[in-house]
C-alpha cells in the first residue's frame, strides 16, 4: 500500500485491505465489519459508538439515508449552560468531536480511479481528485461517507464560486481553504481608508483564497505580494487571481508570514480562535496560543515602510468565549512597538449569530469583527 495507512476487514472468508483516506487526519478504524441494505440504524449506531466501522456494500443512496439516521441519534441536546463561557466552548467542541467520530464510522469503498462501486453512486472522481490529488491508478481505498459528502460540497463551492461585490467577481475556494462566506471582514478591508498616497505596494499575510489581495488591487494598490505556507491556499489564491485577471498586480508567494522587504500597507486576517484544531481543515479557524496573531504583530514593525500602516482584521469572539482578553490583545500590540491609529467595526450577519439553540449563541450574538489600523510607535 505504498506506505500509506491501511484499513483491514474480513469478507467472504478472507482478510482484505485497502488504503485509508482521511483528509481530516482521522486514524484508520481498528475494527471494520461489512454492512449493507439490511443493516438497521440502531445496529449501525451501536457499532459506531463502540468504535466499530461499517464498510458499506449496499445502495449508495441507502447509505446516505443511514448516515442521516445516525446523525439524528448522535444529535443530543446541547449541554446546560455553566457559569463559564470557556467551559461551554470546550464542552461544545468535545460534543462535536464525538459526533464526528461516530458519524465517520460509515465507510465507502473506492476503486483506483475514485469511482464508488455501489448502486446509484454519483460520479465523485473530480471532487476526490481535488482533495486527494490525481488518482494513482493502482490502489483501492476506503474513506468515510461523511468525508465524501464534505468533498462533494467543497467541489460545488469551488465550481460555482462565491460572489464578492468588492472585487466585482467571484472567489472559488478550494477544499481546506477558508471561504469568504462571512462578508463583514471583506467589507472592512474594502472600506477602510487607504494610507495617502495610495500605496504602490502592499503585503497580504496568510492570503488563503486571495480575496483580500484582490480587494486591495481593485482599490488601486499598485502591487500586492500575497503570502501563505499552505500548498492548498497557494494553489487556490493563484487560481483566483488568474480568474480575476490580476496576475500583473498580485504575486502569490510561499512564505511563513512576511515576504522580504517593507511595504506601506500590510494586512492580515489570522484565525480568530486561540484553540487547538481537531482536524487539518480547522486550522483556518483555530490557532493554538494565537501563534499567527502574535507572529504578525511581532514582525509587523520590521516590515512596514516609514509612515506605513498594518491592518489586523480580527473578531472578538475569543474574548466572549473567555479565551483571550482585550487587555491581552492590546498588550501584545504595545509589546510589538505598535500603536492603534484607528479601528473600524462590523457585526457578523451569519445565521448562527441569531440561532438561540446554538450552545455558543451568547458569544456569537455579541461578536464584533474589527479592522485595527496599526502603526509603529515612535518613542519620544
Amino acid at each position: 500500500m505504498s506506505g500509506h495507512p491501511v484499513v483491514s476487514w474480513s469478507e467472504g472468508g478472507a482478510t482484505r485491505s485497502a488504503r485509508w483516506r482521511s483528509q481530516n487526519g482521522a486514524p484508520p478504524p481498528k475494527r471494520v465489519v461489512v454492512a449493507g441494505d439490511r443493516t438497521t440504524a440502531d445496529a449501525a449506531y451501536r457499532l459506531a459508538c463502540e468504535g466499530t466501522a461499517l464498510l458499506w456494500r449496499g445502495d449508495f443512496q441507502n447509505a446516505r439515508q443511514l448516515l442521516q439516521a445516525l446523525a439524528r441519534r448522535a444529535d443530543v441536546k446541547p449541554p446546560k449552560a455553566t457559569a463559564s463561557p470557556t467551559e461551554n466552548f470546550h464542552l461544545h467542541r468535545l460534543a462535536r468531536s464525538q459526533r464526528a467520530r461516530t458519524l465517520g464510522m460509515l465507510l465507502l469503498p473506492f476503486a483506483h480511479d475514485y469511482t464508488v462501486p455501489l448502486r446509484r453512486a454519483p460520479d465523485v472522481r473530480q471532487a476526490c481528485a481535488e482533495a486527494y490529488g490525481p488518482d494513482e491508478g493502482e490502489e483501492r481505498s476506503v474513506a468515510s461517507l461523511r468525508e465524501l459528502l464534505g468533498l462533494i460540497g467543497a467541489h460545488e463551492w469551488r465550481k460555482k464560486g462565491i460572489e464578492v461585490p468588492a472585487i466585482g467577481g467571484r472567489i472559488h475556494p478550494h477544499w481546506g481553504v477558508f471561504a469568504p462566506i462571512r462578508s463583514e471582514y471583506v467589507g472592512l478591508v474594502a472600506q477602510a481608508p487607504l494610507p495617502s498616497p495610495v500605496p504602490e505596494l502592499a503585503f497580504d499575510i496568510g492570503t488563503g483564497t486571495g480575496v483580500l489581495a484582490a480587494v486591495l488591487a481593485r482599490r488601486g494598490v499598485g502591487r500586492i505580494v500575497a503570502t501563505d505556507q499552505d500548498p492548498r491556499a497557494l494553489a487556490c489564491a493563484r487560481e483566483n487571481i488568474g480568474r480575476l485577471e490580476l496576475n500583473s498586480r498580485v504575486e502569490v508567494v510561499e512564505a511563513n508570514l512576511f515576504p522580504e522587504g517593507r511595504a506601506p500597507l500590510v494586512i492580515c486576517n489570522p484565525p480568530w480562535i486561540p484553540a487547538r484544531p481537531a482536524t487539518p481543515i480547522e486550522q483556518t479557524v483555530y490557532d493554538p496560543e494565537s501563534r499567527m496573531l502574535h507572529g504578525f504583530l511581532a514582525g509587523l514593525a520590521s516590515h512596514l515602510a516609514p509612515e506605513g500602516e498594518g491592518w489586523l482584521v480580527l473578531s472578538d469572539i475569543a474574548e466572549h468565549l473567555g479565551l483571550r482578553t482585550r487587555a491581552e490583545l492590546l498588550a501584545a500590540i504595545d509589546a510589538a512597538g505598535l500603536k492603534v491609529v484607528g479601528r473600524m467595526e462590523a457585526r457578523p450577519n451569519h445565521p448562527k449569530a441569531s440561532d438561540t439553540a446554538d450552545p455558543l449563541h451568547a458569544a456569537r450574538a455579541a461578536e464584533i469583527t474589527s479592522l485595527w489600523r496599526l502603526a509603529v510607535r515612535v518613542n519620544e
